[in-house]
């Protein structure tokens, strides 16, 4: 900690005093478990104790000050004796004339809202100003609660005063651990992944990559498995309604709940009930909920992508809620299945003989047509497609199609959609797409509105998206994840019939990456270094260390075969996931290309005047290329080409490495 940073930001700051606290811990008493409504001071007097600040474990003896932001979490646990403490709970801002300059010293030392503890040598001074601060308190009196504002600046200029030249390390509890706390705490309520990681101090990305190396899983899974385990319990061991049970584990209503239900556990709530109870106890086994004390039924599952939604800049969306339909939805889902029935005469038993999976070489092998020979006429409205998930009968001249997230491939075919996922400010195709009716977050689309749009073919790029949409129409799951740039614009080349136009696309694309390299090494600049950055905030910058990062790293490090710094090369060749690090400003150069570019956005950290990132000789000699956030973000074959063509019209206008 940096006290040079702290008083220069207590000398700028306004303060308000909340509550000023005084209480005792004895032995024997249950323990005590509060999160902090506030910036809080905790001021142990004396006495002795075993404390945990957001799961971190300390042993108290004598005068301790502890300092935590809003949400620490503070747990007494044992003590042997007394314990006596105060709580000093107030707010802080930085005054007008200061605030924008002092911004970026406030992110880095957080002297209001860290979390860190003391041991004061000189405990008498501070215990007689706060011991005077809270008598003055306790009167109520608009005069006396000034004298405490003033008296609270006293007492903080004395912990400093001792504080200073002392080697403090902030206390840093484990960020997953805090995440699972607040899950299981607050699985009730709705939030998102972006809000949770900023409670915590932490990226959406970063949070959702520790859920998948330390837990295997996803954040979104986790809560799903949280709240499925949390009403199969109410639904087994109470009579309290759906609608009831909906409710307390977070679900607007018992339709959702129901759907959602079924989905984890492959049946209604009520038939999983009844079966429940209609199975044969163990002996052992006085009743189904024992199950709970024995082993966990459903292990954990890391769902498909969670690389890209946290990144959405048109605002905040909900990573834990998926497409929950209405009744609407359900009665116009029952009007078109019966139109169907009525208007298909005989033609339905076309379609009976191909449910079973056909099992395809590969995800990104291209479905081969196998039109009914029993059929002429249907043959030239439809053909089926082998799919990951089976044969599939789709328009052999689809005209209503709902495109998510893989809008560009389709774009790039020629085909127009009537529907598609929300297309981020800046990307190569947002002009194209602009009065084409939205649907939503390409990972939670709306199928009330699909619906609505009468579709005759729907594009989706995960299990879950085909779970919520494939009862509409006939819906195509394209596994992007898994493929390659070449099998997946094939596959979906495929799709629509239009395999000679998907070879075509590629051909081309592939022969202006190589006169891209021809004129980058013409100007000897195919040989350097590149590196790709993001972020800013709290000096620290994402670098990608993959060529699936996004943010123009498969034009670059595939196509252009362009090199990072050897500190990342290795990695990002042998990397097959989207995978970037949080880097230190202290040891960014070490990172930095000869060339560098940084992902853009509306509110991105501002470092023209930060020292360490000017110093980068990129930086400082002017080969820094912004490259926007939305142009960069896709990586179909239409978003390609256009990063193609910023990334070398950039590089080739940018200063030469001397």
């Amino acid at each position: 900690m940096d006290f040079k940073d702290h008083i220069v930001l207590w000398n700028h700051a306004t303060v308000e005093v909340i509550d000023i606290r005084k209480a005792s811990f004895s032995a024997g008493q249950p323990p005590l478990k509060y999160r902090l409504p506030a910036s809080t001071y905790l001021y142990i007097v004396r006495g002795s104790a075993s404390l945990l600040i957001d799961d971190s474990p300390y042993e108290i003896r004598g005068a301790s000050v502890f300092h935590g932001g809003k949400g620490t979490m503070i747990q007494l646990l044992k003590t042997q004796e007394i314990l006596d403490y105060y709580l000093i709970m107030y707010r802080s801002a930085l005054t007008l004339p200061a605030r924008r300059s002092l911004t970026a010293l406030l992110e880095r030392s957080r002297p209001f809202t860290g979390t860190y503890h003391f041991v004061p040598a000189h405990p008498l001074p501070l215990y007689e100003i706060l011991d005077q601060m809270y008598n003055d308190w306790q009167t109520r009196h608009a005069l006396e609660h000034l004298h405490v504002k003033a008296l609270f600046y006293q007492w903080v200029h004395e912990l400093l005063h001792q504080m200073q030249g002392q080697e403090l390390q902030p206390l840093r509890a484990d960020v997953l651990d805090q995440a699972v706390r607040y899950m299981h705490h607050s699985y009730s309520r709705p939030f998102t992944l972006d809000t949770l990681a900023e409670t915590l101090g932490t990226s959406p990305r970063t949070l959702s990559r520790l859920f998948r190396m330390r837990l295997k899983t996803s954040p979104a899974q986790y809560l799903l498995q949280i709240r499925m385990d949390k009403a199969r319990e109410l639904l087994l061991g109470t009579e309290t309604t759906l609608h009831d049970i909906a409710s307390a584990v977070g679900y607007p209503d018992a339709y959702s709940f129901g759907k959602m239900f079924k989905k984890h556990f492959g049946s209604s709530p009520v038939r999983y009930k009844n079966s429940v109870q209609a199975a044969p106890l163990w002996r052992d086994m006085p009743s189904a909920l024992s199950v709970y004390d024995i082993a966990r039924e459903d292990t954990l599952r890391y769902i498909d992508d969670d690389n890209h939604y946290q990144y959405n800049l048109k605002g905040a969306s909900s990573m834990f809620t998926t497409a929950k339909p209405s009744l609407l939805l359900t009665l116009l889902l029952c009007f078109t299945i019966v139109l169907s029935a009525c208007s298909s005469g005989t033609t339905g038993s076309n379609s009976a003989g191909n449910t079973s999976p056909s099992p395809a070489s590969s995800p990104g092998a291209a479905a081969i047509a196998t039109p009914s020979p029993d059929n002429t006429a249907a043959e030239s409205q439809t053909r089926t497609i082998t799919t990951v998930k089976g044969d599939i009968e789709v328009p052999t001249n689809p005209q209503r199609v709902v495109v998510l997230y893989l809008l560009g491939d389709v774009l790039a075919l020629g085909i127009k959609p009537i529907g598609v996922s929300d297309v981020s400010e800046g990307a190569a195709f947002e002009e194209e797409l602009k009065e084409v009716q939205k649907l939503g977050t390409w990972f939670e689309a709306n199928p009330e509105v699909i619906l609505s749009l009468n579709p005759d073919l729907i594009i989706v790029p995960s299990e879950e998206t085909y779970e919520a949409l494939h009862s509409i129409a006939p819906t195509v799951l394209v596994p992007y994840e898994q493929m390659t740039t070449e099998e997946r614009v094939g596959f979906i080349g495929h799709i629509f019939g239009k395999e000679d136009e998907a070879a075509t696309l590629l051909s081309n694309f592939n022969s202006k990456v190589e006169e891209s390299k021809q004129k980058l090494q013409d100007a000897g600049i195919l040989g350097s270094t590149v590196s790709i950055m993001e972020g800013g905030a709290k000096r620290h910058m994402v670098v990608a260390m993959s060529k699936q990062y996004g943010r123009g790293s498969q034009v670059i490090y595939e196509y252009l075969g362009m090199k990072a710094p050897e500190l990342l090369q290795a990695k990002i060749d042998s990397e097959t996931e989207a995978e970037g690090d949080s880097i230190s400003f202290e040891v960014l150069a070490d990172y930095s290309g000869d060339y560098i570019f940084r992902s853009s956005y509306d509110g991105m950290a501002d470092l023209t005047g930060d020292p360490l990132w000017n110093s980068i000789p990129a930086v400082k000699e002017g080969r820094l290329i912004n490259m926007d956030f939305g142009l960069s973000y896709y990586s179909d074959i239409y978003s390609l080409n256009a990063q193609l063509n910023f990334i070398v019209e950039r590089l080739l206008a940018a200063p030469r490495v001397k």
